[in-house]
């Protein structure tokens, strides 16, 4: 019985020595792995962060190209951790919800541990309770026997037990003795076939150790389960905290700096929009010269149709003085003749008519399916990488100008992040422009006349260097710079413009 005590656990301090011997085998076994574990599920993490905040850059590159390239990146950081809080959340909800699990667990194990060692308990007490019994009454049969022996009765102690008289005869003595033994033996029997049984709570009681056993070392796996999903939980608190934490930094850093950034819209904008009325003004004098021409064509047609309609009058009037003479057969041939070579100058000036209102110095060249002349100014292999007109704010990120959005006023080509490809000229034309611009880096402005009685105008941006320089004729398809990131740009690509009457229009209606 007394190894059975040993093994007996207080259940006061059952919690404190799981709580012990978890600490010990996560802070020594467990440690050095954790490390490594935790060091590198950073860098992964770090990795991962990267990628996205590199992702968020690309997309931010066209929805908010005229900032630059650190306020990109900080509003690319804010939409991630934004991005991110969601479903660090849940991560904790759930994480939660493993720790509610795993202290329901425990506490299950708890109450089946408690309830096994009261089993236990009451069999080892039963057990310890039946065994005094036996003994005592194996040594009171053993005392009657003895006295019965010797003395041929039983002694005093025994009789007064018995209710044997002191002045009892021998007789009555052993009579009493034997019904004494008798008496024993039975109860002695009863308790041996309780001996027997038990035997059997004894198995029982062996079964019920090793149970307890078990449900403890279930209760040690139970706790070591709770305090990583305890662990796991603080982990994706502090997760979601920093998240919180970090968006609301840079949120505040980047209103901080909202009153410059609005300003350098403005002035983008502004510049913008200089460029497009400077560009409107020379198209409005060329559309003018184009006027003046088609106009003095005119003039000089009627002039011309005028001394035809003149020769033909003189024409007719000989040919009826020749036929009211009938004289003179000379004179009706030349006034034929006349009349033919009038005609023939008739014809002259229609001509000379039909093409006097059309544009010189570039107009489009044929061929085009659109009609407008103009070819790609993208070398082969290059793909549209953001389209034309209104841009609104990216969800999550500051409205800088206060419109809700911006126009973009071209469309974008993309190279696979690479500089130095070709750019031609969309069309045969004037260079009016050819040099910085400003948010626009390096840039050329080329006039292709009037086309289908429209001026039209392209714009390229962003190059890395020009290859024409201003006034001078380009021919459709030759190389006029080279593709760049110059200006307001944080990556290699060209921003191609085409300005019909002063207004950009989509290039793709053109194309």
């Amino acid at each position: 019985m007394a190894e059975r005590q040993s093994c007996v656990w207080p259940r006061a301090v059952l919690s404190g020595a799981l709580a012990a011997a978890l600490a010990v085998g996560l802070g020594v076994a467990g440690a050095a792995a954790d490390e490594l574990d935790d060091l590198k599920q950073q860098i992964e993490d770090q990795g991962e962060q990267k990628n996205r905040i590199e992702g968020k850059i690309d997309g931010l590159e066209t929805d908010l190209e005229f900032l630059d390239k650190d306020i990109q990146e900080t509003a690319a950081e804010l939409q991630d951790y934004q991005s991110r809080l969601p479903g660090a959340r849940q991560a904790l909800a759930e994480a939660e919800g493993r720790v509610q699990s795993a202290a329901q667990e425990v506490a299950s194990l708890g109450q089946r541990v408690s309830a096994a060692e009261q089993t236990r308990d009451d069999l080892t007490r039963d057990l310890e309770q039946d065994q005094e019994k036996i003994d005592e009454t194996r040594e009171v049969i053993g005392q009657i026997a003895t006295q019965a022996y010797k003395r041929g009765g039983v002694s005093s102690n025994l009789s007064l037990m018995l209710d044997a008289g002191e002045k009892g005869n021998l007789a009555d003595g052993l009579d009493l003795a034997g019904q004494a033994l008798r008496s024993q033996n039975a109860v002695l029997s009863d308790l041996s076939q309780k001996a027997a049984t038990e035997r059997n709570a004894e198995a029982r009681l062996e079964a019920v150790e090793q149970e307890i056993r078990d449900l403890k070392a279930e209760a040690e796996a139970a706790l070591a389960r709770e305090q990583t999903a305890r662990d796991d939980a603080a982990a994706k608190k502090r997760e979601v905290d920093n998240l919180i934490s970090e968006a609301a930094s840079l949120s505040r850093q980047l209103e901080a700096k909202r009153p410059e950034i609005k300003n350098q819209i403005a002035q983008h904008e502004e510049q913008q929009q200089q460029v497009i009325s400077n560009i409107a003004e020379r198209q409005e004098e060329l559309k003018r010269e184009v006027e003046e021409r088609r106009r003095k064509a005119e003039e000089e047609a009627r002039r011309k149709a005028e001394a035809a309609r003149e020769a033909r009058e003189a024409a007719r009037e000989a040919r009826e003085a020749a036929e009211r003479e009938r004289a003179n057969q000379e004179k009706q041939r030349q006034a034929e003749q006349a009349e033919r070579e009038a005609a023939d100058a008739e014809r002259e000036a229609a001509r000379e008519s039909s093409s006097g209102g059309s544009s010189n110095s570039g107009s489009a060249s044929s061929g085009s399916s659109s009609g407008w002349g103009l070819r790609s100014p993208a070398a082969a292999g290059a793909y549209l990488t953001s389209g034309f007109g209104w841009r609104p704010t990216p969800a999550g990120t500051i409205d800088y100008g206060g419109a809700g959005g911006y126009v973009h006023a071209g469309i974008d080509y993309g190279f696979g992040g690479a500089c130095g490809r070709p750019v031609y000229a969309a069309a045969s034309g004037e260079v009016w422009f050819a040099g910085w611009g400003g948010g626009s880096g390096n840039k050329v402005t080329v006039s292709h006349g009037v086309v289908r009685g429209s001026a039209l105008a392209t714009n390229y941006h962003h190059m890395s260097s020009i290859a024409v320089g201003n006034g001078q004729n380009v021919s459709k398809g030759q190389v006029i710079g080279y593709v760049g990131t110059t200006g307001n740009s944080t990556g290699c690509h060209l921003h191609f413009e085409t300005i019909l009457n002063g207004q950009a229009v989509n290039p793709l209606g053109l194309l």
